[in-house]
C-alpha cells in the first residue's frame, strides 16, 4: 500500500483550506470537507492522478450527539455490584436517555456527517472522508452520485437510517423500512424499542401496528472481571 504520510502531504498541498482536518491514525488516512467544497473535491480525488480514488466502497451516516459519552462502567465493582447504566444515557433506556442525547453539545463539527471510504487500485491507497451537514435540524450534504454511481443505494441506506439528505441524488427514497415508516432508526434519539409494533389480527384479518407494549432497556455488554480464573499463572 502506499505510504499514508505521502498521501496526507499530498492531500493538503492540493486542496490547502478546503480541508477542515487531515490526519493520518493506524496508517488510516482521514479527512473532512465542508459541504460547499465537497463536489470540488470530490471530483478532484477520482480524476487527479495523485488520488486516482475510482470507487466509493462505502457510504454512511454518523451521529455525533453523544460521542465520546460512555453509559457503562463494567471494568470495576463497588459496594453496590458493577456499574452499568447509572447514568441514563442510552436512548433505548427511556425518555431520559433520548433528552440527554439530544441535548448534548456538539464535540464535532456537526450533530450528523456522511462518511466516504474511497478505495484507489491504480495506486493501492484508500481514504476516508467525512462531510458534516451544517444544519443539525435538517442536515444536508451533497449527493456523489454523479461522480461514482454506485453510492445511489448507499445514500438512500444513509437517508432511511439517518435522516440524512443528499442534495442531488436522483431517487432519495427509503430503502430499508417500510414504507409508511416514521423516523429514523439509527438516530441516538429514536427509541431501541421503536414507537410502534404489529401483528396479524385474525379478526381483521390483516396486519394491524399499535404501541409498543415492550419495556425500554439496554443490553448488559459482557464483563470480563479482574480475578484469577483470567491470570495467566493460573491456567
Amino acid at each position: 500500500m502506499a505510504d499514508a504520510q505521502t498521501l496526507v502531504e499530498k492531500l493538503q498541498a492540493r486542496f490547502g483550506d478546503a480541508l477542515l482536518e487531515c490526519n493520518c491514525d493506524r496508517g488510516e488516512v482521514a479527512i473532512a470537507v465542508p459541504p460547499a467544497r465537497a463536489i470540488e473535491v470530490f471530483t478532484a480525488l477520482r480524476d487527479a492522478p495523485d488520488f486516482a480514488f475510482e470507487q466509493v466502497m462505502d457510504v454512511c451516516g454518523v451521529d455525533y450527539s453523544t460521542y465520546g459519552e460512555v453509559e457503562w462502567a463494567t471494568s470495576e465493582s463497588t459496594n453496590k455490584g458493577f456499574s452499568r447504566g447509572v447514568v441514563e444515557r442510552a436512548t433505548g433506556r427511556g425518555a431520559s436517555g433520548i433528552q440527554y442525547a439530544t441535548s448534548m453539545p456538539m464535540k464535532t463539527q456537526g450533530r450528523f456527517a456522511a462518511v466516504y471510504q474511497l478505495l484507489s487500485i491504480a495506486r493501492n491507497q484508500r481514504l476516508r472522508v467525512r462531510v458534516f451537514a451544517p444544519d443539525d435540524e435538517w442536515p444536508v450534504v451533497p449527493s456523489v452520485v454523479g461522480i461514482w454511481a454506485s453510492a445511489n443505494w448507499f445514500e438512500r441506506e444513509a437517508f432511511d437510517l439517518f435522516g440524512i439528505a443528499f442534495e442531488g441524488h436522483p431517487d432519495l427514497r427509503r430503502l430499508l423500512t417500510d414504507y409508511g415508516f416514521i423516523g429514523h432508526p439509527f438516530r441516538k434519539d429514536f427509541p431501541l424499542i421503536g414507537n410502534v409494533e404489529m401483528r396479524y389480527d385474525p379478526e381483521r384479518g390483516r396486519v394491524v401496528y399499535e404501541p409498543v407494549s415492550i419495556e425500554p432497556r439496554v443490553l448488559v455488554p459482557r464483563v470480563i472481571r479482574k480475578d484469577s480464573r483470567y491470570l495467566p499463572e493460573s491456567h
